[in-house]
């Protein structure tokens, strides 16, 4: 198992405006805790005990909070990118600069979440992708309305799971190798993964 994750908590978090005019969004408190604190003790719970937090904004702020890692049980180092470099450059930076492992986990900073990761492992090994996608099917927040050909209601089906669309949890499993085809500037999502479809899974 994996010792190692590289978190991503670099962002502006623009849509959370005001609150993140002074404040990176990782420092935003969800339930009297701040969100990347959440992220922490996930990762802790899962035996992840190497953390690699990607800032940008406002790092100086998150570097004070996190410090060393020993308050949280864990170790935390601190890899500095740009806000406009995005997910590729922070992904490419932290891997290159603190990652030995052959395998790592990577993630975006800002989910709560109670994934396994030791299941996702196992669904990556098995693969022989060079990276795995963490996925979920949404739930709806709204009734669906059952109708017949000549437009009748039949029936109400209540926010149901939509088993065919697949959502991006922004959490992943990596090989090193990854290093080589992630972007100077721009998002995995929108460079490595679409040119690297058939080696990425």
């Amino acid at each position: 198992m994996p010792r190692t994750a590289v978190v991503l908590s670099g962002g502006e978090g623009i849509r959370l405006r005001p609150i993140t005019a002074d404040l990176p969004k990782g420092l935003v408190k969800v339930s009297g805790k701040p969100l990347l604190r959440w992220v922490v003790e996930w990762l802790k719970a899962n035996k992840i005990s190497n953390i690699v937090v990607g800032v940008a904004y406002l790092k100086e702020h998150m570097i004070d909070f996190f410090g060393d890692g020993a308050p949280f049980g864990v170790n935390i180092q601190y890899s500095v990118h740009s806000v406009r470099g995005g997910t590729g450059e922070g992904f490419r930076l932290a891997t290159s600069r603190y990652v030995d492992d052959e395998t790592f986990f990577a993630l975006n900073g800002d989910q709560i979440t109670d994934l396994k990761l030791k299941s996702l492992l196992t669904k990556h090994r098995r693969s022989g992708a060079l990276s795995t996608i963490a996925v979920v099917h949404p739930r709806l927040p709204f009734g669906l309305v059952k109708v017949d050909q000549r437009d009748y209601c039949r029936g109400f089906v209540e926010k149901p799971v939509l088993k065919n669309v697949n959502i991006s949890t922004g959490i992943y499993v990596f090989e090193h190798e990854i290093v080589e085809h992630l972007p100077r500037i721009g998002d995995v999502e929108r460079t490595t993964f679409p040119s690297y479809q058939r080696r990425v899974r």
